[in-house]
């Protein structure tokens, strides 16, 4: 489900006891503004298509590994919801399925790294950038990146996922109502996604998001696949791409992804080393 990265790397951070320290201190690092990795927690970022999860699995590997999710989908929808001097902008590029400017997502994840450090943040798993080499250019000479986990996962299924995805507007919780069934082509294996159901009292204030329709989810895989897909080319001749072939649903590709990571009996090695 994944290529190989050095195992030596992941295999360091498992053996260290809380706090976390980078995934890979053997990795060349250029930039001497950034934090010390001695006096650091892991500072990961999320690849893949709209729609594949990244929002989801990041989310759990941050509460998993004690770390802070930065999504930067999220900072957008927060600037939006705030009606504020970039609203109208924001609102017709978002709509229309475009990409936001490296200045506008700049701007919002440095007020949002600075934020974090001035509560004592330390690390991150960042969800949603870099989309262009530009914007990973832009980021390297921010902060040290240790690890660049790339989801995938079939254009089919991620249409339906994108479509059935959708958020309590009492909660904000995110839940998809799309059941996928994919027959697998020329032996290969096929692929079943069970559906993410809200709980009873959320099931009459679900919306779906403006920009989750078919011609604006194909659009924003267009654009995906054209810009963005070189980002993985940069990382991996950094020899920090970590590419992961999602099995399934989060019951198949939960647990394969730890075991990708080398953390899938993390809590136990904590355990013995405390």
């Amino acid at each position: 489900y994944s290529s190989a990265i050095p195992m030596a790397a992941i295999t360091r951070l498992v053996k260290r006891t809380t706090p976390f320290y980078s995934l890979a201190r053997g990795f060349a690092s250029t930039n001497t503004h950034a934090p010390s990795r001695e006096n650091r927690n892991i500072q990961w970022v999320f690849l893949g298509c709209p729609g594949v999860g990244k929002g989801t699995y990041a989310s759990r590997l941050c509460k998993f590994l004690g770390v802070p999710h930065i999504a930067t989908g999220d900072l957008v929808r927060h600037e939006l919801s705030s009606n504020g001097p970039l609203f109208s902008q924001l609102s017709e590029i978002v709509n229309q399925g475009q990409l936001v400017s490296d200045e506008i997502i700049m701007n919002l994840l440095s007020k949002r790294l600075a934020d974090g450090q001035a509560k004592g943040e330390s690390g991150f798993i960042l969800d949603g950038f870099p989309r262009t080499i530009k914007q990973a250019e832009i980021l390297e000479g921010v902060t040290d990146i240790d690890l660049v986990v790339n989801l995938k996962l079939r254009e089919e299924a991620l249409l339906a996922k994108c479509l059935g995805r959708r958020t309590c507007s009492q909660c904000g919780g995110n839940f998809n109502v799309a059941s996928i069934n994919i027959k697998g082509d020329n032996g290969g294996p096929g692929m079943s996604m069970a559906p993410l159901l809200p709980p009873e009292h959320c099931m009459s204030k679900l919306i779906t998001r403006a920009d989750d329709t078919e011609t604006v989810v194909k659009e924003r895989l267009r654009i995906y696949n054209e810009l963005s897909q070189p980002v993985e080319g940069f990382y991996r001749s950094r020899g920090k791409l970590l590419e992961f072939e999602l099995p399934g649903g989060i019951p198949e590709s939960w647990p394969k992804l730890l075991q990708a990571l080398n953390l899938d009996d993390y809590e136990e090695k904590q355990s013995a080393a405390a």
